[in-house]
């Protein structure tokens, strides 16, 4: 990779966290490609909790009631706890009654879909566009306008309070 290349992707990493919140408040989208990390389950395993990991990279589901991001009721941004890509923003949380953490809406562009049979009915999962990192399932059952919950695993998820600066993300 020439160096000038490289200098601009790492410019263009810098800037993801940005975009969402520039596309809304100029009322249009951006389409932004964010470029996929891989690493091994043990490099994550390293990295990450256990229940973190077990979420994230196993699928699993963590307690209901359990995360204390349910009741996080600040003003900021909601980031993937593996590769740190801001997912949520605060303004689309929501109490869901489920006990997990519910929006209405993620950060366009930085979740990827797939369908979910693990509970014979068919549910749409969704899953951190860089890391792959597993998040939870996306319903229609949330309020107006959109009518989506999107319910989310806490250990998942870290939380940025406004004004302060974003984890560098993860390489």
């Amino acid at each position: 990779m020439q160096r000038r290349t490289l200098l601009q992707s790492m410019v263009a990493l810098a800037a993801l966290p940005l975009m969402p919140k520039l596309a809304r408040a100029a009322g249009t989208a951006i389409n932004v490609i964010i470029p996929p990390l891989h690493k091994t389950n043990d490099a994550w395993r390293k990295l990450l909790p256990p229940a973190a990991y077990s979420v994230l990279f196993e699928e699993d589901t963590e307690r209901a009631f359990t995360s204390p991001l349910l009741n996080e009721h600040r003003d900021g941004t909601f980031v993937c706890a593996a590769c740190f890509l801001p997912l949520f923003l605060s303004v689309d949380k929501f109490d869901s009654g489920t006990g997990w953490p519910s929006f209405t809406q993620s950060l366009p562009g930085h979740t990827a879909f797939k369908a979910d049979y693990k509970l014979i009915e068919e549910r749409t999962e969704y899953h951190c566009v860089r890391c792959s990192g597993h998040q939870g399932h996306r319903f229609n059952d949330g309020p107006p306008p959109r009518g989506e919950r999107w319910c989310n695993n806490g250990v998942a998820l870290n939380f940025v309070p406004k004004g302060q600066p974003f984890p560098a993300l993860r390489s």
